[in-house]
C-alpha cells in the first residue's frame, strides 16, 4: 500500500471518529438531558439593554463645569410570568417604596382621592369616559370600583386601590413585554434604589436602570452659547444615522454644532432573569464610552458680570434711570479677547432656562420664550444685525487718513449743515442750531461730528470706505462656532450692484455715519474694536479652545476649525492685509480715548473717575421708529486686552450703554488680580494632540 492511501484511511478513521462523538454529545444533549435542559431554558430569559453612554461637558477656559451629566435612576417593570395578585401587590410595595423616599411616580388616572373626584374638565371626562368603554354619568366612584374589578384589585384600602390602578392604568395604556419596559418613574433616589436591588426578590419584573441626564449647573448662563438638547424628532432621527426614538440630541448652540463629539457611544448591557422576572445576573458585553467634553473660551464669571451688567441696565433705561423712560426689552453684549480672538462673554438678552428643553418644555414656557420680536431663543450677539450709527465712524477715520482723504493735523470747520448733496445737518445743529466749528480727526471721533465725515466721504469716495470696513470684517460672518449667525450688511456700490441699483452721492453721506443699509452684528462689531485696539491685526474669532475626548486627548484646533467650517457650511476668510499705518490708527485710538478721559466727550460722565484708561465710543442709530444704544471700547488704553461692544435695543444714547462696558471691565480685572492672588489656581491648558 502506497503512502497516499495509507493517509487517505487515515483522514477516514478521524472523520467517522468525530461523527461518533458530535453524535453522542447529540444524544446526550436531546435524549440524555432533553428534560432538564428544557426546564432550565423554559426558566429563564434573557434581554439585551443599551447601556447610554454620557454626553460629555461643556467647560469654561478654566474647567468650570457649565453643562454636565450625571447618572439618574429609573425604575422600571418587564412582562413576567406572575398572577394577577402577585403582580399588583409589587405594584403596591413598589409606590410604598417610592412615597417613604419622596420619590414620586408616573400616574395619569384622573381620578383624586379625598374627595373622590374627576381632575379633567368636562368636555375631556366625555371623551375620556367614551374612550373608556365607561357610562357618561359614571361617577369617580363608580369608575374606581370599575377599574378595581378590571385589575383583580382584592385589597380593602380605597388609596391603595387607587395607587395600584395608577401603575396598572399607566401598563395598559402604553404596553409592555418580557423584553420592553413600562417606566413606574424616573429620577428616583438613591435611597429607594438600594431598597430595590437589596430586596431584588421580593419585586418580580422590577429593574432599576440608570441612564444620563444633562443638567445646565449655572442655569440660565450662557443659555445661547450653549444651547440645549431634546428628544429626537422624526426628521432628525430619518436624517441623522446612529439614533432611535427617545435618544437626545442637541438642539442648538454647542449642543447642537457639537452633537458627535459630545454624544459619545453607547453599550451593551445583557441581563438574565428567572421566569417570574427575579433579576439573576447582569453582564455587559460592551462598555460604553462617554462623549468628549467641549472647552469654551469664556470665563464663567465674566460672562456672569456681564449678563447681570446688560439685563440691568435694559432695566435702568426701561424704568427711567437715564432721566427718560424707554420700551426697552432687548441687547447683547460681546467680550473679545484683542489678540486672539477668543470670546470671553457673550450676552443676549433676554436668555432662557436650557433645562426646560431636556425632557420638553412647557407650551406655556415656549410660547413665552417665542414672544414676537422679543424672542428669548435669538442669539442677538450673533444673528441679529444692526445699524452701527456713530461707532462706524473709527473705519470712516481710517479710510480716510489711509487713502490721503485727510490727515492726522488738519481741521475740518462744522457749519452745522454740510453744503453737498441733500444738504445733511450735524446733530449738534439740531440741539443748538450751529456746528462743532474746527476739528482734526480726534477731535471729530470725540465730538461723533457728522460733518466732518461728510467731508471725508466726499474726498475719498464710497469705494475706499468699502475697502477699509470688509477688512475689518464689517457685512461678513466671524465664523464663530455657533449656528445661526448672520453676515449682516455692508452699504455701497457692491451691494447696490448686486441689487440692481443705482448708487448715489447722497447714499454715501448716509453710509460714512454708519446709516444707509450698513448693518452689523455685535459679534462682528467687537472684532472690528479688537482690530483698532491690537494694531490693526486680523483676529479669528473662536468661542471653542478645545475638545478633549474620553482617553484626554485633544483634537486640537485645526480639526475643530475643519469640523465646523463642513457642519455650518462657512467660507473661508481671506482677507488681504492692508498694513494700515500705525501713526493712523493712533489718532484713531486716541479720539476714543478723549471719548472716555475728556470734558465733553461722550461718555466722559461715565468714565471720569475710573481707575482704568478706556478707549470707546458711542453710537445712537434709528431703526425702524427706534434708536438703538451701542457703546465700544478697549481696555486698557496703553497695552489693550480686550474689546467690550454693548448693545440695547431702542435704547436711544449710547452714553447709556457705556456703564455695561464700565462693569464688565472693572470685572475682568478683578478676576485677573484673583487669579494671580490664588496661588492654587489651575486653570485650563490646551493639551499638545496626540
Amino acid at each position: 500500500m502506497d503512502k497516499k492511501n495509507v493517509r487517505y484511511n487515515i483522514l477516514t478513521v478521524i472523520v467517522y471518529i468525530i461523527g461518533i462523538i458530535l453524535l453522542i454529545q447529540l444524544f446526550n444533549l436531546q435524549i440524555v438531558h432533553g428534560e432538564e435542559y428544557l426546564q432550565k431554558s423554559s426558566s429563564r430569559l434573557t434581554r439585551e439593554n443599551t447601556i447610554v453612554a454620557a454626553r460629555g461637558d461643556i467647560l469654561d477656559r478654566n474647567g468650570n463645569t457649565l453643562a454636565g451629566t450625571f447618572n439618574q435612576y429609573s425604575v422600571e417593570i418587564y412582562k413576567s410570568k406572575i398572577d394577577t395578585q402577585t403582580l399588583n401587590n409589587t405594584l403596591l410595595k413598589v409606590v410604598q417604596v417610592l412615597e417613604s423616599n419622596e420619590d414620586t411616580y408616573k400616574d395619569e388616572f384622573p381620578i383624586k382621592m379625598d374627595p373622590i373626584e374627576f381632575t379633567i374638565s368636562d368636555e375631556k371626562l366625555k371623551n375620556w369616559l367614551k374612550d373608556n368603554n365607561l357610562n357618561e354619568n359614571s361617577s369617580a366612584e363608580d369608575v374606581l370600583q370599575k377599574y378595581k374589578k378590571k385589575y383583580e384589585i382584592n385589597n380593602s384600602n380605597i388609596k391603595e386601590v387607587r395607587k395600584i390602578i395608577a401603575i396598572r392604568y399607566g401598563i395598559e395604556t402604553e404596553g409592555y413585554s418580557s423584553m420592553s419596559s413600562y417606566t413606574i418613574a424616573k429620577n428616583i433616589s438613591t435611597k429607594s434604589v438600594a431598597v430595590f436591588e437589596e430586596q431584588n426578590l421580593e419585586f418580580p419584573g422590577v429593574s432599576i436602570s440608570t441612564s444620563s441626564v444633562r443638567k445646565y449647573l449655572r442655569g440660565n448662563l450662557a443659555s445661547h452659547t450653549l444651547g440645549y438638547i431634546g428628544e429626537i424628532n422624526e426628521e432628525e432621527l430619518k436624517n441623522t444615522e446612529g439614533y432611535s426614538m427617545n435618544d437626545y440630541i442637541g438642539k442648538a448652540g454647542i449642543e447642537y454644532v457639537f452633537e458627535p463629539y459630545l454624544r459619545g457611544k453607547n453599550g451593551k448591557k445583557q441581563t438574565d432573569m428567572s421566569i417570574d422576572g427575579t433579576t439573576t445576573g447582569e453582564y455587559i458585553t460592551e462598555e460604553a464610552v462617554q462623549g468628549s467634553d467641549v472647552v469654551l473660551t469664556i470665563d464663567a464669571n465674566l460672562q456672569a458680570a456681564t449678563e447681570t451688567a446688560l439685563k440691568n441696565n435694559i432695566e435702568k433705561i426701561k424704568t427711567g434711570g437715564f432721566s427718560e423712560t424707554r420700551d426697552v426689552k432687548a441687547g447683547a453684549a460681546v467680550v473679545l479677547d484683542v489678540k486672539t480672538g477668543e470670546v470671553l462673554a457673550l450676552a443676549s438678552y433676554p436668555d432662557f432656562e436650557p433645562e426646560l428643553f431636556v425632557n420638553g418644555i412647557s407650551t406655556e414656557k415656549w410660547n413665552e420664550y417665542t414672544n414676537g420680536e422679543e424672542s428669548a431663543l435669538v442669539n442677538r450677539a450673533i444673528q441679529s444685525a444692526y445699524a452701527p450709527g456713530s461707532i462706524f465712524k473709527m473705519v470712516s477715520a481710517i479710510a480716510g487718513l489711509e487713502t490721503g482723504a485727510i490727515n492726522s493735523t488738519e481741521t475740518i470747520y462744522d457749519t452745522g449743515v454740510y453744503p453737498g448733496g441733500y444738504n445733511p445737518k450735524c446733530w449738534i445743529y439740531s440741539s443748538y442750531g450751529r456746528g462743532h466749528g474746527a476739528l482734526n480727526v480726534s477731535g471729530a471721533i470725540k465730538n461723533s461730528c457728522n460733518y466732518y465725515f461728510y467731508e471725508v466721504i466726499t474726498r475719498m469716495g464710497i469705494e475706499n470706505l468699502e475697502k477699509y470696513a470688509t477688512y475689518f470684517g464689517l457685512g461678513q460672518k466671524t465664523n464663530i462656532e455657533l449656528p445661526g449667525e448672520v453676515s449682516g450688511t455692508l452699504a455701497g456700490k457692491t451691494l447696490y450692484d448686486k441689487l440692481g441699483q443705482t448708487w448715489y452721492y447722497g447714499n454715501s453721506l448716509s453710509a460714512v455715519i454708519g446709516q444707509a443699509e450698513n448693518n452689523f452684528t455685535p459679534i462682528q462689531m467687537a472684532r472690528y474694536i479688537a482690530m483698532l485696539a491690537n494694531g490693526g491685526k486680523d483676529v479669528k474669532v473662536s468661542i471653542v479652545k478645545d475638545i478633549i475626548d474620553a482617553n484626554g486627548t485633544s483634537l486640537g484646533k485645526d480639526e475643530i476649525e475643519k469640523y465646523t467650517k463642513e457642519k455650518l457650511n462657512l467660507t473661508e476668510i481671506n482677507n488681504e492685509d492692508l498694513n494700515i499705518k500705525k501713526e493712523n490708527l493712533s489718532v484713531v485710538l486716541e479720539g476714543m480715548k478723549s471719548v472716555t478721559t475728556e470734558t465733553g466727550g461722550t461718555a466722559y460722565g461715565v468714565f471720569r473717575d475710573f481707575d482704568i484708561e478706556v478707549g470707546g465710543k458711542t453710537g445712537s442709530a434709528e431703526a425702524g421708529g427706534n434708536v438703538n444704544a451701542w457703546f465700544v471700547g478697549f481696555a486698557p488704553y496703553d497695552n489693550p486686552e480686550i474689546a467690550i461692544v454693548v448693545m440695547v435695543e431702542n435704547g436711544a444714547h449710547g452714553s447709556y450703554t457705556a456703564e455695561v462696558t464700565k462693569e464688565i471691565i472693572e470685572q475682568h480685572f478683578k478676576l485677573k488680580e484673583e487669579a494671580k492672588e490664588d496661588v492654587t489656581a489651575k486653570p485650563y491648558t490646551e493639551q499638545q494632540n496626540n
